[in-house]
């Protein structure tokens, strides 16, 4: 009983010291096997170096369209609308009816002013009559005067025969002064007649409302059955769009910059730009029309305008149309695409990659777009690598393994 009380511990012993060994057999295999495991391969990234060109620079000004010409439609008289013969928002060529006020008032107003013009044409032709038998008789009451003055000297004839004859013919002389005054009053008469004439004409004419020009017109403001007179207001606008004016405003110091551009005719003209209110640029380039004559004072900007050409009439006044163009060349500027720049909070960082391939993040200083580069006014140095494609997730000190960027424009 003793020994085998002894015996019992000592197996318990082994037993535990067995179960030890093969659970650090298991750790240690373990620990190996984690051991053999490699460690994943740094991460691929396209990088692009910094070129070093001359670039454009361009400015961008925002600009409202309008038409070329723009001619308000209005009423010249006093009238019902009979009709609206155009079709809104259509192109109308100059001379075409628009609108018509009814025109009977009118042409009755005409017409009286033809009775009275012949009124007046038979006035004078009976003046003229009169005027040729006040003539007829103060001739014949002349040779009396001529007869009896020399008979009346001699006492050949009485004294109140040569008297008669001589009343007589100032009577008539009297009557054919009259004859001629009659016949300018008549005259003057056929002058008014016929202004009055030519009046009731215009007034009918302006009955029938065309327009002044080729053009798009405008929505009626207007509608049949109004009545409508000289202030009434523009009952439609004619608006000449081929080619379509746009007026921007740009600073007095740009104005002075861009005085060699849009003042010398000798050089090419001053390509445009319009860009629409989606974005897109529009495909015709503009040219460069006329400076206003003066500063706005308000404002310190000078208005400008260009034209652009608009076949199909597509471009319509009161749209937006921002306005760009190249202003000068930066010389050697320092460019990158557009997708290595990050920005954080109103900053601008890059991941810069070393010749070891290590990353460190750099903050730059942003000029201008153009295409797809930006312009690095400083933060970089020319032929330095930065990351572009596969940059989410770097962080400094890491090393990637780098292929070069080519972009969609390539």
């Amino acid at each position: 009983m003793k020994i085998d009380s002894v015996l019992k511990p000592k197996q318990m012993a082994w037993a535990s010291a067995a179960v030890l060994a093969v659970i650090l057999v298991i750790v240690m295999t373990r620990s190996g096997a984690k051991a053999s495991v490699q460690a994943p391969p740094p991460p691929i990234v396209e990088v692009a170096t910094v070129e070093q060109r001359d670039v454009p620079v361009y400015g961008e000004w925002i600009g409202t369209l309008t038409g070329q010409v723009n001619a308000d439609v209005k009423a010249q008289v006093t009238g019902y609308l009979l009709t609206r013969k155009y079709k809104e928002g259509s192109y109308v060529r100059k001379g075409e009816l628009l609108f018509e006020i009814d025109p009977r008032p009118f042409q009755a107003a005409l017409d009286q002013a033809k009775a009275q013009l012949a009124q007046a044409k038979a006035q004078l032709i009976q003046d003229q009559a009169q005027r040729a038998t006040a003539r007829a008789n103060q001739q014949m009451s002349q040779l009396n005067v001529d007869k009896y003055a020399p008979l009346a000297a001699v006492d050949a004839v009485s004294r109140q025969d040569f008297d008669n004859a001589d009343q007589t013919n100032l009577a008539n002389k009297n009557q054919v002064l009259a004859a001629e005054a009659a016949i300018a009053s008549a005259e003057a008469q056929i002058k008014v007649s016929e202004a009055g004439v030519e009046t009731a004409g215009i007034n009918l004419g302006f009955t029938r409302i065309v327009s002044p020009i080729d053009g798009i017109a405008g929505v009626a403001q207007a509608q049949v059955g109004d009545l409508v007179n000289t202030s009434s207001g523009v009952l439609t606008t004619v608006s000449t769009v081929d080619p379509i004016r746009d007026y921007f405003a740009v600073s007095e110091q740009e104005y002075l910059a861009l005085q060699q551009r849009i003042s010398n005719p000798d050089k090419d003209h001053w390509k445009l730009q319009l860009i629409l209110a989606d974005g897109t640029t529009y495909s015709h380039p503009g040219e460069f029309y006329f400076a206003d004559r003066q500063v706005n004072q308000n404002t310190g900007a000078i208005q400008l305008a260009a034209l652009f050409a608009n076949p199909g009439n597509v471009l319509r006044p009161g749209q937006y149309g921002k306005v760009r163009a190249m202003i000068r060349e930066q010389q050697n500027a320092m460019l990158i695409p557009q997708a290595a720049v990050n920005q954080e909070q109103g900053s601008y960082r890059v991941a810069v990659v070393d010749k070891d391939n290590h990353v460190s993040m750099r903050a730059v200083q942003v000029g201008q777009r153009t295409d797809s580069m930006w312009v690095i006014q400083s933060g970089l140095n020319p032929g330095e690598r930065v990351a572009v494609e596969g940059q989410q997730g770097l962080r400094p000190g890491m090393t990637i393994q780098t292929k070069p960027y080519k972009s969609d424009v390539d």
